[in-house]
């Protein structure tokens, strides 16, 4: 149990030959920051265009030209940090890391490293069974995106398009908190939930818009437990890192080879040596790329063409005053209006374009009955096809109108599904549809009574299973919805069969 009030789950423990290991994981996020231009030029950051036309003579280094801070990508930055319940340092500088890269024209990169802009914050990660991680966050800091190499245009030269040099970036670092791929998975599943909310990242790993390096390190089991007493990170063995991970599913894969490398090697005899390596989806392994550095190999100096930069409590409360209903906070709210449950209200927050849709299709009307279309129906539909919600052959209108036509009593919920895939198909309005195809439920007590008496005249022997098991009753409910081909009121139903059948 943690000093929280929730349960942590147990780490990822592996059984090696002659000790029992555990695993440790911290991931430092880059997450790109949504402006319509860079961190320092006025060039455009959109995806997808020709190689080379974003660029200003800033982002290609060219002699003379300085840099100008976005102030607008400083306040996407704060914007993430209170959103991570971070502290925002009212002062922050620039500094230049040096090393050569082809697509890195000025030499040097503009990052922070002594003075971030964002301070120590938490992520609290939601796991199964009801248990959750709190991931610390170390710092947030901001840096200027590298341009890319392309190899794979001419088999004798590479390119460079510098498109995304000088793209704003937010690194997002935490401590090494995370103790299973699983959990790793899901902290940064989490972190792009929240930024997506704020409107800071658009998330997409895709195009690289967000991409995680992962540092990962076995240690004894019951050391992790020394190391966040003492905070020696000596308890917590040597860490490699894996570069540029962009897929959930490769981010587990990827952890997990690597936490089973390293204890092969040290059950072997051999060290594990500190480096940077990438891993291949084909092989489903690690390869090494690099030794690692360390910050003393980038020459870090503070950047002397860039001012600090220092800003006050109300600037900072004037972001914070623009920040949106965050995912935790929306997940309760649905829970507590709608009546939903707290499955249903994660699906529901997963993404701030599907709990807007769920909230037009709630409107109004019985949540459950909203959510149980949602997401049996519609998500079902959708995953089946393939289907973006943008794609959605039915509106949020017409589903909340199926929805009213639930909570009024003129369809069940049975109809209420045959209508939507009438909707998915042909479209039309469920009304007219309701009374065009005669799908109304029968509310004709009279009627029904008629139906439920010859089913019982039909069926001795389940009647007298019913009086040795009263719970039997069921069954009779269930042949009057067939016979009606579902469109019996089911609680009119109910009550007669429990007036025939004592």
């Amino acid at each position: 149990m943690s000093g929280n009030n929730y349960t942590e789950p147990e780490p990822k423990r592996y059984h090696g030959i002659e000790n029992d290991w555990e695993l440790v994981v911290g991931m430092e996020v880059h997450a790109q920051i949504v402006s319509e231009s860079k961190l320092f030029s006025s060039s455009s950051t959109k995806f997808g265009v020709e190689p080379n036309k974003n660029v200003s003579f800033v982002d290609a280094a060219m002699p003379g030209m300085l840099p100008v801070v976005n102030e607008f990508c400083i306040r996407q930055a704060v914007k993430t940090g209170l959103g991570l319940k971070a502290k925002i340092n009212k002062f922050s500088r620039f500094d230049r890391k040096n090393y050569f890269y082809p697509d890195l024209p000025q030499g040097y990169q503009i990052s922070q490293l002594y003075h971030p802009i964002v301070g120590n914050g938490e992520v609290i990660v939601e796991l199964e069974s009801e248990r959750k991680r709190k991931v610390r966050i170390e710092r947030i800091h901001l840096e200027q995106d590298a341009g890319k190499s392309i190899h794979d245009m001419d088999p004798e030269l590479s390119f460079v398009d510098l498109n995304r040099s000088g793209v704003a970036l937010m690194e997002i670092v935490s401590f090494p908190d995370i103790r299973s791929a699983e959990e790793a998975a899901a902290y940064l599943r989490k972190l792009r939930q929240i930024m997506l909310y704020l409107g800071t990242c658009d998330g997409n790993m895709q195009e690289g818009s967000l991409r995680a390096d992962v540092n990962v390190s076995v240690c004894l089991a019951g050391n992790y437990e020394k190391y966040r007493k003492t905070d020696d990170l000596k308890n917590l063995g040597t860490r490699c890192e894996i570069k540029n991970m962009n897929s959930l599913k490769f981010l587990q894969q990827a952890i997990d080879f690597e936490a089973r490398r390293q204890i092969a090697l040290l059950e072997d005899g051999n060290e594990v040596v500190q480096e940077t390596r990438l891993f291949d989806p084909n092989s489903g392994e690690t390869k090494s790329m690099r030794s690692k550095e360390e910050a003393h190999d980038y020459r870090y100096f503070p950047c002397p063409d860039l001012l600090p930069i220092e800003i006050t409590e109300s600037w900072i409360k004037g972001v914070k005053d623009t920040l949106p209903e965050l995912p935790d906070q929306k997940k309760q709210r649905l829970i507590s209006q709608y009546s939903i449950n707290e499955y249903d209200a994660s699906i529901i927050i997963s993404d701030p374009s599907i709990s807007d849709y769920f909230e037009s299709v709630a409107e109004n009307v019985n949540g459950k009955n909203a959510a149980n279309l949602f997401i049996n129906e519609l998500f079902g539909r959708l995953n089946k096809g393939n289907l973006q919600l943008s794609e959605s052959p039915i509106s949020s209108k017409q589903i909340n109108d199926i929805c009213r036509l639930i909570d009024r009593g003129v369809i069940s919920n049975k109809i209420a599904k045959d209508i939507f895939d009438i909707l998915w198909t042909k479209g039309g309005n469920p009304e007219e549809l309701v009374e065009r195809l005669g799908l109304a439920q029968l509310t004709d007590e009279t009627q029904l009574d008629s139906i439920v008496e010859k089913i019982i005249e039909d069926n001795p022997d389940q009647v007298k299973k019913v009086q040795e098991n009263p719970k039997l009753k069921s069954w009779f409910v269930g042949q009057a919805m067939k016979e009606t081909k579902g469109k019996a009121n089911p609680k009119i139903l109910s009550g007669i069969v429990e007036k025939l059948l004592g």
